[in-house]
């Protein structure tokens, strides 16, 4: 049974006790109001409809976000990007309203407005990744099982197909007399060794000694990226090149040295951007030697199976993303 009563000069505040549900009260400015939400509640109750939204609406998105960012962020391998994200949400004027008033059409127009400032598409993808699974969250572990995910209600900007940019002519032998003559005398051996391994930056930057098999040649990661930031190893095996790159790097290095680099992954990137502009390779980005070597892999004979076992794909259909043989080559296999 609903009980009204006032609360203070302005305002109605109407209750509901009913065996079976927690007790629930909501305030209004007018009793009218107070009587028409009670009625509302009631009849649900009774037809076995209602869902209670106190803490969704007790919750706004910006408070939703800080548990979030403790609770799931920090937990993973590389938080930091994505604490990035969830500051600029809190930011936003949508982290002000509560979990239960927020719908689709807001995420649509926060998607429009980033595609509108010319963000990536796979940027906002991510962007909106946080709210969809912030809801998950908070549907599952937080109590708050009737809230609606908004961003399931709404289209994700398409991605653009994926890079099929590969080294042509002459571009890895000018790409490496100009990495011979670099600042960074760590540079020519990665593109190296990320051509003969389609390994990421990540690996070379946390490459260390102990993980070197040299008699079995092979690379223990024992911290690889995978689509969900869990921790899963595997062992790269490792070319005759390649080995003869790490002991010559190790007959350099001191015996005290743990890494292998010793480099920061954003000093590769800058290192590597400046050789392809001093040797004036247009269009040719650092994770396009990943895509490189994993085509080369396939051109050598090598299945799908052995290849994942070297450059850590877990899913068969981002080996075909990244495998674009040459037609000029399967013209010469037609005869």
């Amino acid at each position: 049974m609903a009980t009204i009563c006032k609360r203070g000069k302005y305002q109605w505040q109407a209750k509901i006790r009913k065996k079976g549900y927690p007790q629930v009260s909501r305030t209004f400015y007018t009793k009218k109001d107070a009587e028409k939400w009670a009625t509302e509640v009631e009849s649900k109750m009774n037809n076995g409809l209602y869902m209670d939204m106190t803490e969704a609406q007790n919750t706004i998105l910006h408070e939703a976000l800080e548990r979030y960012a403790r609770e799931v962020t920090l937990t993973k391998k590389e938080s930091s990007v994505e604490l990035g994200r969830i500051r600029r949400w809190q930011k936003h004027k949508l982290a002000k309203y509560s979990l239960a008033v927020i719908r689709g059409k807001d995420m649509a127009a926060y998607r429009d407005q980033r595609i509108a400032e010319g963000r990536a598409a796979n940027t906002i993808r991510l962007e909106l990744a946080i709210i969809s699974h912030l809801y998950t969250i908070a549907k599952k572990e937080w109590g708050m099982e009737n809230l609606i995910n908004p961003v399931s209600n709404i289209r994700l900007p398409p991605l653009p197909a994926g890079r099929s940019r590969r080294l042509e002519g002459d571009e890895e032998t000018r790409l490496l007399e100009v990495a011979e003559q670099s600042r960074s005398r760590m540079i020519k051996p990665i593109i190296i060794l990320s051509l003969e391994t389609g390994a990421r930056r990540k690996d070379f930057a946390d490459m260390k000694w102990q993980h070197i098999n040299f008699n079995d040649r092979t690379w223990f990661i024992p911290d690889s990226k995978t689509p969900l930031s869990r921790r899963v190893t595997r062992t790269v095996p490792l070319s005759t090149t390649a080995i003869a790159i790490l002991k010559e790097l190790r007959n350099k290095a001191s015996r005290d040295d743990e890494f292998v680099f010793s480099i920061q992954k954003r000093s590769i990137t800058r290192a590597f951007s400046r050789c392809c502009k001093r040797a004036k390779i247009e269009n040719f980005h650092l994770h396009d030697l990943r895509h490189e070597a994993t085509s080369r892999f396939f051109e050598k004979g090598l299945n799908i199976m052995e290849v994942a076992s070297i450059t850590g794909h877990k899913d068969p259909k981002m080996l075909q993303r990244y495998t674009h043989p040459r037609a000029k080559d399967i013209a010469l296999k037609l005869g």
